[in-house]
């Protein structure tokens, strides 16, 4: 579920929590890392308790629909279950597996915030995307499918209520909801009929030498702090590091510490990773200024022997 990428953000976050907070228990350091990374799996699984929610708002609306006396629009539809009967979504809210889950981790109670969930659900049967839909006598599971995954980027994942309801209930989420938010996607995009219950519960990391990666890169980069700076501090001579971006100096000893410490890791692999996450997590001309230092570094450190890669490493 989570790339190395992404792990490496959440060694970038925990560092710079430290240098704001002033904090320096490495111990505290690791279990707050261990808590950030865990919580992604959390709203991963509070995304999909909404989307059951959502489900069961519209089997009630339904039902009680059926007790009206007076017509709606929703009457002129050819099937006004069809919202209720899309088959990508009936594997998420039928599955038994996934509730369990849900119900284990007490993420099941969105019915105590059911404004957000009566919210969403207004906003999506007043969409012309939900109109059409309906309107359209034509099913099937891939356009079910379609149907489900526009809803989620069109309506529910840009919906500024739910980002501030998920930001109020972790602070470490704030970052995380575009990621998740992306993968979920990509996760609908890869169902089939033949999914079964346990492919939406994924494994948050692939194996446990990510969770070793991410540690110990937490680890060596900050017991090495002071000698990551005087690298740093070499190649900037008429740089103040009070006029470095504090993001960019995390990512800059990061590097240096990837690159000298994780030999399974290519060169290569370090540099691009570490320039893409600075132009998305720092300053517009971050990632060239990251890059000119890493690639004099990297010269140097290989004149000098010390950057000893072998295998093909991990992303």
């Amino acid at each position: 579920m989570l790339t190395r990428r992404h792990i490496r953000v959440k060694v970038m976050q925990c560092i710079y929590a430290l240098v704001q907070s002033k904090d320096e228990s490495l111990e505290k350091q690791e279990k707050f890392l261990k808590y950030s990374i865990e919580s992604m799996y959390v709203l991963y699984l509070s995304i999909l308790a909404l989307l059951v929610e959502l489900h069961r708002l519209a089997e009630k609306h339904v039902l009680h629909a059926e007790k009206k006396y007076i017509a709606t629009s929703e009457d002129e539809y050819p099937d006004r279950e069809k919202f209720i009967k899309n088959k990508l979504l009936l594997q998420i809210a039928k599955n038994g597996v996934l509730h369990k889950e849900i119900k284990r981790r007490k993420l099941n109670d969105w019915h105590l915030n059911d404004e957000y969930v009566k919210l969403i659900y207004k906003e999506i049967t007043a969409s012309g995307l939900y109109q059409q839909y309906m309107a359209n006598a034509e099913s099937g599971y891939e356009k079910d499918k379609d149907f489900l995954i526009e809803l989620f980027k069109q309506i529910i994942a840009p919906n500024d209520k739910i980002y501030e309801h998920f930001e109020d209930e972790r602070m470490t989420w704030v970052d995380d909801i575009p990621i998740i938010n992306t993968f979920l996607v990509k996760r609908l995009k890869k169902a089939s009929t033949g999914s079964n219950e346990h492919y939406f519960l994924p494994r948050l990391l692939k194996d446990e030498q990510d969770m070793v990666f991410a540690n110990e890169l937490l680890t060596k980069t900050l017991l090495n702090d002071a000698e990551w700076e005087k690298e740093i501090e070499a190649k900037t001579p008429n740089w103040d590091n009070d006029r470095i971006a504090e993001i960019d100096l995390i990512l800059l000893k990061m590097a240096i510490c990837e690159l000298l410490n994780f030999s399974s890791i290519p060169e290569k692999v370090t540099l691009n990773e570490y320039l893409e996450i600075a132009k998305e997590y720092s300053t517009p001309k971050s990632s060239i200024f990251i890059n000119g230092i890493l690639d004099k570094l990297v010269k140097e450190y290989k004149a000098e022997g010390k950057l000893q890669k072998m295998g093909r490493g991990l992303l």
